[in-house]
């Protein structure tokens, strides 16, 4: 019988030196697993700050730049000043000009509508009065804009580019003004919860059910919530696991705590892993020549490709990838994989041209451009069977820019612009810019057809591609009213859904093929 108990006694001393050490760990993991969302949290709502600064230091430039006309007020060449300050600062949405307190103009013109100065809501720090909710008049089912104004001049923003951060579905933003005034919110989080986190004393906590974290900075109040149960459920599928190998994990402490204490990839991470693991494929988007009918090449468009299956667009993961300077490496593996599913068709038809997207940062220097000739080497692939797209962002150094696109030339590939009249750059640069093409970004060919003051940018960009002897090239056609009236204007070649979709490789080939000798349609 003592031998017995000797025995019970050891066996559960064991148990409870296998059993305890688990639960330490169980409990410190969930601790600290608590403790890094809330680090996380803390770190996301810095970046909404830091977004938001930056759309008001936007504001700021675009005013202060606005200010300097010497002009006569609401002229055509004041107008056109106002529309070159708003494409240049990419947040603006409208440059506004006020009269004796009435509006006289806007970025998109003369305004034939009597809207009175709204009051300021509140002041900035650097002196701009903001109004948090205005209703555009050019667009009356566009959603408010924020409106910040000094002296005689404002400039409208849309209140999400104040948190337009990159964050999980599951992920609620919100952001506020210093004194509670709510301003725009990602993810629909709960009004109610946000404005009692806003009022409360505490900076990071759990509130109900919710994990959340705040941050008070310069004009902002910025504030993230999460589910507690988002994490709680990660922490419990840890501990079935963990029960069965009790008392091998006893043994194994270290290992324990570093498998109970990893956290879920951060977006970096998951993209960091991606380019490890060269996840990217390229989808390509048909180029018609829209007088004929006929393909003439294709624009290469990455596409992330999870170990799943599902595809992530570009703009989901791009800006990301540009911020942290992964966006070079996914370049390379565009430009690999180019080379690799259309080099035998480029080399078979010389007729064909593929276009190749450069970040901002490879367009200041010839980076790119070296990958690029050592992919082409050997190949039987014509530089000018290449097109070199950049889009504004690339032109802020532009002395290195220009240096670059002539070394481009030099070596034999077009250039073409992106997304003309989104970026930053003034549109004197293009005079100087060696250029071949210039693409008319899908916002203005939207407007075709429509009875607003929109819809009279696209043949002001037709007119001055033209005055620079630019080739043009139409995104985002959808309609054969669109691509008629391109045509009918100039417009030598066109992209979007009423050609075609992007598609793979093996698909666009089978599409060129069939629609090189298509004749257009009647």
């Amino acid at each position: 019988m003592k031998r017995q108990r000797v025995i019970i006694a050891a066996v559960a001393l064991a148990l409870l030196g296998a059993i305890i050490p688990i639960v330490a760990m169980l409990h410190f993991s969930r601790v600290i697993a608590i403790q890094n969302e809330y680090e996380r949290l803390e770190q996301i709502t810095g970046r909404m700050i830091a977004r938001a600064e930056l759309s008001l230091t936007s504001a700021n430039d675009a005013l202060q730049e606005i200010k300097d006309f010497k002009g006569k007020p609401c002229s055509r060449e004041h107008i056109m000043r106002m529309r070159e300050v708003s494409f240049k600062n990419r947040p603006i949405e409208e440059v506004g000009y006020f009269e004796n307190g009435y509006l006289k103009c806007t970025s998109w013109g003369v305004s034939d509508v009597r809207v009175a100065q709204t009051p300021a809501d509140f002041k900035t720090a650097s002196g701009l009065d903001v109004t948090i909710s205005v209703q555009p008049i050019v667009i009356r089912e566009q959603r408010p804009m924020m409106a910040l104004q000094r002296g005689p001049y404002n400039v409208l923003i849309d209140p999400i580019r104040f948190a337009d951060v990159i964050v999980s579905p599951n992920i609620k933003l919100a952001l506020a003004t210093g004194d509670g005034k709510f301003i725009a919110h990602l993810n629909d989080p709960n009004r109610t919860l946000v404005e009692q986190i806003i009022a409360g004393a505490d900076d990071r906590g759990l509130k109900d059910g919710n994990l959340f974290a705040r941050s008070r900075q310069r004009n902002w109040v910025a504030i993230s919530i999460e589910p507690e149960s988002q994490v709680l459920e990660g922490i419990r599928q840890q501990e079935l696991l963990l029960v069965p190998f009790g008392i091998v994990l006893a043994l194994l402490n270290i290992a324990g705590v570093s498998w109970l204490s990893r956290r879920r990839l951060s977006p970096l991470g998951e993209l960091q892993i991606a380019v490890q693991n060269r996840e990217f494929i390229v989808h390509y988007q048909p180029v018609i020549q829209l007088e004929t009918g006929r393909c003439v090449g294709a624009e290469a468009l990455v596409r992330w490709q999870r170990p799943d299956g599902t595809l992530l667009r570009p703009d989901l993961f791009i800006p990301l990838a540009e911020t942290s300077g992964l966006i070079k490496p996914i370049t390379d593996q565009i430009i690999a994989l180019v080379v690799k599913d259309l080099g035998k068709f480029l080399v078979a038809d010389r007729d064909m041209h593929v276009a190749i997207n450069l970040c901002a940062e490879d367009v200041g220097t010839t980076r790119a451009l070296n990958v690029l000739a050592e992919a082409l080497q050997n190949t039987g692939i014509m530089p000018e069977q290449i097109w070199l797209e950049v889009t504004e962002r690339g032109f802020i150094d532009i002395k290195a820019a220009r240096t670059t696109l002539l070394r481009a030339h030099e070596l034999g590939y077009s250039v073409a612009i992106d997304d003309f009249g989104t970026g930053y750059s003034r549109l004197s640069y293009l005079h100087g810019l060696p250029l071949d093409a210039l693409k008319i970004d899908k916002t203005f060919i939207d407007t075709i057809g429509l009875d607003s003051a929109t819809s009279s940018v696209t043949p002001h960009i037709i007119d001055m591609a033209k005055s620079l002897n630019l080739t043009m090239v139409a995104e985002g056609i959808e309609t054969q009213a669109q691509a008629d009236y391109l045509t009918e204007r100039g417009v030598q070649y066109g992209q979007g859904w009423l050609f075609a979709r992007p598609m793979i490789a093996h698909d666009f080939i089978a599409f060129f093929k069939r629609m090189k000798g298509t004749p257009p349609a009647s």
